[in-house]
């Protein structure tokens, strides 16, 4: 392990609570943290942590692929997270990937690889994923009493700002800019002479211009808020000070206050010393005396251009942040933040509102599409609530398309929403959901389609094949997306292995002609895919319904 690599570990452990791995992979460095959730309360204590400098950040300058060496590191940390977290039981492993990998060419690759020779699966989470993520685990560690905070967080690869109160955040923001980016970028002397210096500062400022004015824009005229700093570049340069004015390094942070002046003078002294000579500084580690000025300028620049004098330090950030989501999406929180579908809902909604889809007919289409894979679960296919929620979101957001053109509305749905920002959804979900917006008309998944080769593996070709069938039947049940059909109803035929699908129509005189020719022609890729025959009736008599939901 490298000099930075930190581990601690804490005992007992109570077998009767519940372990948990959460590991993020960043630009810069691979962090773990195990902790043991206390249901009861609901909190969880960090048990152990492990941390290595891989430096994923340090891509190809030509082709901006991660590195074989940089891969080869990154994987032998993740075997022994995966170690560790095995030695302590931990039930379950969860993994996320940042900046680096989102960007890399070959960032999938790379996790294929992981999973290939670790066994672990890591996420590719978006930018405002990550800051949502982190802002959950500072709540898990700071409280915040209803009162504005801005949350900074800097990492090797990109600056996260986000504002909140302790409820939902009001504002998230995720910038291309990190102490390791702009370091390959400007830092191209030792010590850094002036015109890298007054280029690296230009940069910062002009990058970070837009969020700040967005932040900005949702503080209300009378709110003064605190800055909170996250992650290893502020506790690195927070440790440094006061390791300088103490003449020792503390042992926590906490309590301790970074003013902008006191800033500002650090990093006059840092950028006058080469990287041999901030080594020898206390706190601090050789690895991160390399990127420590191009992280204190972000920082410095930041908070001269927010307006704030003073930071304080939280702890916690992204991997307390995906332990806090785990619980949530598990149930273990319920009025500390609301539960996780409801994230992903609003995100959802939110999407469908920007795009102008016509929600109420999107709605229909949704509640038939999950009665049809209720109806057929454990005989057609054996998908979950997880694939089941991914299918209502795509039935809400099919249609987006529209908002560039009625032709080939299905490929730009596509693209919306792939590149839309949905929260609450690693990246393979957003990947699954766009395509089987893709596919709920015209061509079924093809090979040859370079969106159906972005899924990763089998698995997710399946579900898009099997979801996306399912799709284009609810689809064409709104047809004239007037509320023709109130609802539906399946019976499974197993001898002959039929679908019977009854359709009870919204006014007895409507026979939904146009409904069940739509269907039929639509039902070749369901009827293909589950080797079955389906029969559609029109029922006119209309027993007593249960709609679907998203979370039934």
């Amino acid at each position: 392990m490298a000099a930075e690599q930190h581990l601690h570990l804490w005992r007992p452990i109570n077998l009767s609570d519940r372990i948990l791995a959460a590991i993020d992979v960043g630009t810069n460095s691979i962090h773990m943290v195990v902790v043991q959730i206390q249901p009861s309360l609901p909190s969880f204590k960090i048990i152990a942590a492990e941390k290595d400098m891989v430096r994923l950040g340090e891509r190809c300058q030509l082709t901006g692929q991660l590195t074989e060496e940089a891969m080869a590191r990154a994987i032998a940390t993740l075997r022994r997270c995966r170690e560790l977290a095995a030695s302590l039981k931990a039930e379950d492993i969860i993994g996320v990937a940042t900046s680096a990998v989102r960007e890399a060419p070959n960032g999938r690759e790379f996790l294929a690889r992981v999973q290939e020779q670790t066994g672990l699966t890591i996420d590719l989470i978006s930018g405002e994923e990550e800051a949502r993520r982190i802002y959950l685990g500072v709540l898990s560690g700071l409280e915040l009493n209803g009162k504005p905070h801005i949350i900074i967080d800097i990492g090797g690869g990109s600056t996260e700002l986000i504002l909140g109160d302790g409820h939902e955040p009001r504002y998230l923001s995720s910038t291309k800019v990190g102490a390791v980016r702009l370091t390959d970028l400007f830092v191209k002397s030792d010590p850094i002479n002036d015109h890298d210096y007054s280029a690296l500062r230009a940069y910062v400022r002009g990058m970070l211009d837009r969020a700040v004015e967005e932040l900005r824009y949702h503080l209300q005229p009378h709110e003064t808020p605190q800055l909170v700093g996250t992650s290893g570049t502020i506790e690195s340069l927070m440790m440094l000070h006061t390791c300088l004015r103490l003449g020792s390094c503390p042992t926590s942070l906490q309590g301790y206050e970074l003013t902008l002046a006191d800033l500002q003078h650090l990093l006059g002294k840092l950028r006058r010393l080469n990287v041999n000579q901030r080594c020898q500084l206390l706190g601090m580690s050789e690895r991160r005396a390399e990127i420590i000025v191009a992280g204190a300028v972000i920082l410095a620049e930041a908070m001269d251009m927010l307006g704030q004098s003073s930071l304080i330090t939280c702890d916690r950030a992204l991997r307390e942040g995906i332990i806090v989501d785990w619980m949530l999406t598990h149930g273990l929180i319920e009025d500390r933040l609301r539960y996780q579908s409801s994230v992903r809902q609003r995100s959802t909604y939110s999407m469908a509102q920007k795009f102008h889809v016509n929600l109420a007919s999107s709605e229909r289409v949704a509640d038939f599409a999950l009665t049809l894979f209720d109806h057929t679960q454990g005989t057609l296919h054996q998908w979950t609530d997880a694939e089941r929620e991914l299918l209502w979101a795509a039935a809400i957001l099919h249609n987006a398309g529209h908002y560039v053109s009625h032709s080939a509305h299905h490929k730009h749905s596509y693209y919306l929403v792939r590149h839309g920002g949905l929260l609450g959804y690693t990246d393979g979900d957003i990947e699954v959901i766009a395509n089987l917006c893709r596919y709920h008309r015209k061509s079924p998944p093809k090979k040859k389609h370079d969106n159906f080769r972005h899924l990763t593996g089998r698995r997710q070709r399946q579900l898009v094949e099997e979801l996306s069938a399912i799709l284009r039947i609810a689809s064409a049940l709104d047809r004239r997306q007037i509320g023709a059909v109130d609802h539906i109803t399946c019976e499974w035929r197993s001898p002959q292995r039929e679908v019977i699908l009854s359709v009870y129509a919204s006014h007895p005189d409507d026979r939904c002609e146009l409904e069940v020719w739509s269907v039929n022609y639509k039902k070749d890729p369901f009827e293909s895919q589950f080797g079955v025959t389906l029969k559609v009736e029109v029922v006119s008599a209309s027993p007593q319904r249960l709609p679907a939901s998203a979370n039934a």
